[in-house]
């Protein structure tokens, strides 16, 4: 049954002139599908470079938003509606506005985990991987709101020593992490290194080795010389590594770190999305334009 339906897809794929984006999340046979795997923002970039009419994009709402913004022109297909992300849903546009009016002069970092319109109010986007560099490229004289993270606002306000104002938002998925599930793992495996997402709570990236984005992971596994890495963030990322760099052993901090939402998308929706075209992901194009500024803004540094 499933060859049968990676052909199908493999089938409407050539027909459609689409492509397929996986986030690093996703399930292992929805990865194995995909044109491109990766995080969000990088997949979105590289989509809008290719000549695809139909970008289907397994991963959550807010990135196939991402991928709207950046590839207007294309249609962009996200096979669950309901793949949503609980953080990004955290902050709305209006109490974004409202928050802005406490801080005279605020300048709004926004992590690309967020809506469109939430990222339209901002004056910046960053990412997991680069948001010291956002933060430390600020006007040192006006306030910085961050939002909608808290943890990975208060790792970048530590590494920069800016002081900030962080929205309470942060990932239930990483939430779910410990510094005892770290502890356990170190002792079972005391030679390995420990990785963590910078969604992670502050006690648990002070007790990683490293705090990296997906692609800073992958990019590590990459080069990693030791039998047994400890990987702290979704576990959806695991099947990717083993398929990459097989000669390590990935053992996850805790299997309780799963993401129910990025887990909806599977190989008989990616079928059914591209058969009927649909769910489409569109943006007002005002709210489009200025969540591109912030983006722009960003990839500018």
């Amino acid at each position: 049954m499933t060859d049968n339906l990676v052909e199908q897809i493999a089938k409407l794929k050539r027909e459609l002139n689409a492509i397929i984006l996986a986030h690093n999340y996703q399930r292992g046979e929805v990865q194995d599908i995909a044109d491109l795997t990766g995080d969000s923002l990088e997949l979105s970039r590289k989509a809008a470079e290719t000549d695809a009419d139909v970008i289907v994009f397994c991963g959550v709402h807010f990135m196939a938003e991402t991928a709207k913004i950046l590839s207007p022109d294309k249609t962009v297909l996200l096979p669950d509606e309901e793949a949503g992300c609980p953080m990004a849903d955290m902050i709305t546009a209006k109490q974004l506005e409202q928050e802005k009016v406490k801080y005279p002069g605020v300048q709004v970092v926004c992590y690309v985990n967020s809506t469109a319109a939430v990222k339209a109010g901002s004056d910046i986007c960053c990412t997991s991987a680069n948001a010291v560099q956002v933060v430390e490229s600020m006007d040192k004289k006006r306030p910085i709101l961050f939002v909608p993270d808290q943890y990975l606002g208060h790792f970048a306000m530590r590494k920069t020593n800016r002081e900030m104002h962080l929205w309470p938002g942060y990932c239930p998925t990483h939430m779910k992490i410990g510094v005892e599930d770290v502890a356990r793992q170190r002792a079972l495996y005391p030679e390995a290194k420990v990785l963590v997402h910078p969604e992670c709570r502050p006690d648990v990236i002070d007790a990683a080795d490293e705090a990296l984005s997906t692609g800073g992971i992958i990019r590590y596994a990459g080069s990693y010389q030791g039998n047994h890495l400890i990987i702290g963030t979704e576990t959806g990322i695991l099947h990717r590594l083993r398929k990459e760099n097989p000669s390590v052993e990935y053992v996850p901090v805790t299997k309780r770190g799963l993401c129910p939402n990025m887990k909806l998308i599977t190989l008989e929706k990616v079928l059914w999305s591209m058969e009927e075209l649909k769910p489409q992901i569109d943006l007002p194009e005002d709210v489009r334009m200025r969540a591109l500024t912030a983006v722009e803004r960003m990839l500018a540094l």
